[in-house]
C-alpha cells in the first residue's frame, strides 16, 4: 500500500513538472513573438515616414515649379499689354496730327467762304430794304408803273420757291368752264361758290407784299372745298392748285375756321318761333304726329387711332361688324324738313353709344332748361325716351297701333337719316380717316355741316354717283323709357294714328 502511494505521488509530480515546463516554454514562445511583431512594426514605421518625406518633397518641387511658370506668364502678358498701349498710343497721336494738319491747312478757307456768305446776307438785305422803301415811295406817290416793276423784279428774286403749275385751277376758274364739271369739282354751282367767297372775303383775305403775291380768296376756297368734296390727301391737292402741301393744309384750316365763325351763326342755328311753327307744320303733314320740330341722327366719322385714350374712340360695333379696327368721333345732328341742320354736337368719342352723347350735348341742357316744353325731337331705338324725345317702341309682340306709330316715326327719323347720307355722300373727307390732327377735327366736321346747309337751302343737287349708304349701328339704352309722362303721350299718339286713320297708314 505504501510502495503505491508513493509511486502516485511521483506520478503527480511529474506532471506537475511537465506542465509547468510547458507552460514555460509557452512563455518563452510569446516573448519572441511579441519581440518580432515588435521589430516588424519599427521596421514599417520607419519605411512609412521615408515615403511620407519623399512625396511631400515632390509636391513642394512641383508647386515651386507652378509658381514660376505663372510668374513668367504674367510677365509676358504684361510686356505684351505695355507693347499695344504704346502702339495705340502712337497711333493716336499720329491721327491727331494729321486732323489738326487738315484743319489748319482749310480753316482759312472757311473763314474766307464765311465772310463771303455774310457780306452776301447783308447786301441782301440791304437791298430788300431798299426795294420796301421803294416801293412805299412809289404807293405814296401813285406810280403804278413803279409798283409794277417792283413787283415783277420781287418775282425774279424768288429763285427759292419751288415752281408749281396751277393751269388745273386757272381752268377751272375761267368762266368758260362748264357748270357740270364745277360741280362734281366742288359739289356746288358756281354762283353758290362765289357767295361763298364773298361772305369769306373780309376775314380770308391777304394782301399782297413785295416778296409775293397773296393767294386769291377763291383758290383758298376752292382748296378747301376740294379737299372736303374729295377726301384727297393733301399731296394730290397741291399738284392740284400749285400750291406747297403745308400751304395747302394751312388753307384748309383756316377756311373751316372762318366758315365756322363767320357763316356757322347764320346757315346753322335753332329755329325761331315762326320757323318751328312751319318746321311742326311739315313734319305733321308727313307723319301725322304734332309737335315734332326735328329729327335727330348721330353718326361716326372714321379716325386714325389716337395717341391719347385709344380705347375711349374704339368702335366696337364697326369692328365687328367689317372686321378691321375701327376709330370713330361722333356727330349728332337735329334737321328740318328739308335736311337742314338746326343743332349739331360733334366730337365725342366713338365708343360712346346715342343715349350718352345725347346727355353730352349742349342740346339736352337747354332742353332741361325749358328750351323745347311741349315739343318733340324723334330719335331711333337707340335714344332714350324723354319728355322732349320721341321714339319707337322696342319691346316685342307690338300691337296695331305701336306698329302704326313705328311706322309713322320712321318716316320722320329717315329725313335725318338721309340728310346724314348726303352730307357723307358730299363731303367724301368723311367717309374716310383724314390727315387733320384730332382736335382740329371738330372744326371741319363743323365746316362740313354748314356747307351742306348753304347747299340745302340753295337746292345744290348731289349727283347720284356721290350717294353714299348709311350704315350705323342702333344700340337700344339700358334704361330706354324714363318719363311716365312721355310713355303716356306716346301711347295717345299711336291710338290717334291708327283709330283716326292719319297719314293713310296702311293698318287702317
Amino acid at each position: 500500500m505504501k510502495d503505491s502511494n508513493s509511486n502516485n505521488s511521483k506520478k503527480r509530480q511529474r506532471k506537475l513538472e511537465d506542465v509547468g515546463a510547458e507552460a514555460e516554454e509557452g512563455d518563452s514562445d510569446r516573448e519572441l513573438n511579441k519581440n518580432s511583431n515588435n521589430k516588424k512594426t519599427k521596421n514599417n514605421n520607419t519605411r512609412k515616414k521615408k515615403t511620407t518625406s519623399k512625396d511631400l518633397k515632390g509636391i513642394l518641387s512641383s508647386y515651386i515649379l507652378l509658381e514660376e511658370e505663372e510668374k513668367q506668364e504674367q510677365e509676358e502678358l504684361d510686356r505684351d499689354a505695355n507693347e499695344e498701349r504704346l502702339f495705340i498710343d502712337s497711333n493716336h497721336r499720329k491721327k491727331t496730327k494729321q486732323m489738326v494738319e487738315y484743319y489748319c491747312s482749310n480753316i482759312q478757307d472757311y473763314c474766307t467762304d464765311l465772310d463771303q456768305t455774310s457780306r452776301k446776307k447783308s447786301r441782301l438785305s440791304a437791298a430788300g430794304a431798299v426795294a420796301v422803301a421803294a416801293a412805299a415811295a412809289a404807293v405814296a406817290s401813285g406810280d403804278e408803273k413803279a409798283v409794277s416793276n417792283l413787283r415783277s423784279e420781287s418775282t425774279h428774286r424768288r429763285l427759292w420757291v419751288k415752281d408749281r403749275s396751277n393751269a388745273w385751277w386757272d381752268e377751272c376758274n375761267s368762266p368758260d368752264f362748264p357748270e357740270e364739271e364745277f360741280k362734281k369739282a366742288f359739289r356746288m354751282g358756281r354762283a353758290t361758290f362765289d357767295s361763298i367767297c364773298e361772305e369769306l372775303n373780309s376775314v380770308i383775305a391777304k394782301e399782297d407784299t413785295t416778296l409775293r403775291n397773296a393767294i386769291p380768296v377763291k383758290q383758298r376756297v376752292a382748296v378747301c372745298l376740294w379737299r372736303l368734296a374729295t377726301g384727297d390727301p393733301l399731296r394730290l391737292v397741291s399738284k392740284r392748285f400749285g400750291l406747297g402741301i403745308s400751304t395747302c393744309h394751312k388753307l384748309v384750316l383756316e377756311v373751316c375756321s372762318a366758315i365756322r365763325t363767320v357763316l356757322m351763326p347764320k346757315y346753322l342755328q335753332w329755329p325761331d318761333d315762326n320757323a318751328v311753327r312751319k318746321i311742326k307744320e311739315e313734319f305733321e303733314s308727313i307723319s301725322g304726329i304734332p309737335n315734332v320740330v326735328g329729327s335727330m341722327y348721330t353718326t361716326h366719322i372714321p379716325i386714325i387711332a389716337p395717341k391719347v385714350s385709344v380705347a375711349a374712340y374704339f368702335n366696337r360695333r364697326h369692328t365687328e361688324r367689317n372686321q378691321k379696327t375701327s376709330y370713330s368721333i361722333t356727330v349728332q345732328g337735329v334737321v328740318d324738313p328739308k335736311g337742314v341742320f338746326s343743332d349739331v354736337c360733334i366730337g365725342w368719342p366713338g365708343s360712346m353709344p346715342d343715349d350718352q352723347v345725347l346727355e353730352k350735348s349742349a342740346l339736352y341742357h337747354r332742353a332741361n332748361g325749358g328750351l323745347l316744353k311741349g315739343v318733340w325731337i324723334v330719335g331711333n331705338s337707340g335714344y332714350p325716351l324723354l319728355d322732349w324725345v320721341l321714339v319707337p317702341y322696342t319691346h316685342s309682340n307690338l300691337t296695331w297701333p305701336q306698329n302704326a306709330f313705328n311706322e309713322k316715326i320712321g318716316e320722320i327719323q329717315k329725313v335725318a337719316k338721309d340728310a346724314f347720307a348726303r352730307l357723307k355722300g358730299r363731303w367724301c373727307c368723311l367717309q374716310k380717316r383724314t390727315e387733320v390732327k384730332l382736335q382740329d377735327l371738330p372744326v371741319v366736321l363743323g365746316a362740313c355741316c354748314v356747307l351742306h346747309n348753304i347747299c340745302e337751302l340753295r337746292n345744290e343737287e348731289m349727283d347720284p354717283e356721290y350717294r353714299f349708304e348709311l350704315v350705323d349701328d342702333e344700340m337700344v339704352p339700358e334704361v330706354a323709357l324714363r318719363s311716365n309722362a312721355s310713355i303716356k303721350a306716346r301711347d295717345a299718339i299711336a291710338h290717334n294714328i291708327l283709330h283716326h286713320g292719319i297719314g293713310g297708314t296702311r293698318f287702317v
